[in-house]
């Protein structure tokens, strides 16, 4: 290699590590993306269904962390009014997203996934339950929409399960006692005879 292709190998080596890459725009589709988001969380966080439902497709399909699918907005109605209310306590960590929403078809169609920790009241207990989630959206006559929302905890280490072990253990500890003063009684009785 010759000096003056050394040279200007070194230059463009170091112009490269020095010099910021241009940064890309940012499809504007994010931005009102994230509009819809905060609109969704401030009905959410006011338990406002009605300021919740014109953010939602008209055939919305919504899979709860209980397991239960609602769809259309009725559905989401429905169910936010039986269990909603009562249930749901607010966001400790509201729905964030782990990194821009995917777009497709042109930019028309998104998918987002994050996480959330929510606050539960079940069973008389509260709880916070950290949540996995997707959520589909459409932008239809220049708005987005939710088209889908899926939602889900750690079914093998949640609050509720591990309430419910610790219960386990107490409830056998008490039996554990119970049964060796019993036994200590029956066998005092066999001895007295």
């Amino acid at each position: 290699m010759s000096l003056s292709r050394a040279a200007a190998f070194a230059c463009i080596l170091t112009l490269s590590l020095t010099v910021p890459a241009f940064a890309q725009a940012e499809d504007p589709a994010h931005a009102e993306l994230r509009a819809l988001r905060q609109e969704l969380l401030a009905a959410i966080t006011a338990q406002d269904i009605e300021k919740v439902l014109p953010a939602l497709h008209p055939d919305v399909v919504v899979t709860w962390q209980n397991g239960e699918v609602n769809r259309g907005r009725e559905g989401v109605r429905t169910f936010f009014e039986r269990m909603g209310r009562q249930s749901f306590g607010g966001y400790k960590v509201p729905p964030t997203p782990d990194d821009l929403t995917l777009l497709y078809n042109g930019g028309t169609s998104g998918v987002s996934f994050g996480r959330s920790v929510g606050q539960f009241n079940v069973l008389g207990a509260s709880f916070e339950f950290e949540n996995r989630w997707t959520a589909t959206m459409v932008k239809q006559d220049g708005r987005w929409l939710l088209t889908s929302y899926h939602v889900s905890w750690n079914a093998l280490d949640n609050p509720l399960l591990n309430a419910a072990t610790r219960n386990l253990y107490v409830v056998g500890a008490i039996a554990l006692v119970v049964g060796a003063a019993l036994g200590a009684f029956v066998m005092r009785r066999r001895m007295a005879r």
